[in-house]
């Protein structure tokens, strides 16, 4: 056998399907098929590996979307509370605008004489001499 023929493509020793490898005294072309296909199932292996973990994920996720806290299940609560938020707030902007206007009917340059006689009647305990009061509990 000549030298060309001994080396491969790469360079490579290339020994024929019967003799055995020279490094390697117990291996041989049998053994080498099986270690190939042995490489495509862990190949396979690994691929099946990373489509179970993508389908995992996937699956939490719509888990989530579905029961998670602001998944489907969780819409109506969620817009029950925006509503009574909604009814607060409302509420909350009323009282504003009347605690706005008395502290506007009590400027000091322009006072509202009846919020201002309103007050010294209910703080100051002051009546006029022809009132009457009568105490109501609350």
């Amino acid at each position: 056998m000549s030298r060309i023929e001994r080396l491969g493509a790469m360079g490579r020793s290339i020994a024929p399907a019967t003799r055995e490898y020279p490094l390697h005294q117990k291996v041989n072309c049998d053994s080498v098929r099986f270690m190939r296909r042995r490489g495509r199932l862990d190949t396979l292996g690994k691929k099946r590996t990373t489509q179970n973990a993508a389908l995992v994920v996937l699956l939490v996720l719509g888990g989530l979307g579905i029961a998670g806290p602001s998944g489907l299940l969780a819409w109506s609560e969620n817009l029950r509370l925006l509503d009574q938020r909604e009814a607060q707030l409302e509420a909350l902007q009323k009282e504003k605008a009347a605690l706005e206007n008395k502290v506007a009917l009590l400027h000091p340059d322009h006072a509202d004489p009846d919020m201002v006689g309103e007050l010294l009647r209910s703080q100051l305990n002051v009546v006029h001499p022809d009132e009457v009061v009568i105490k109501l509990d609350d």
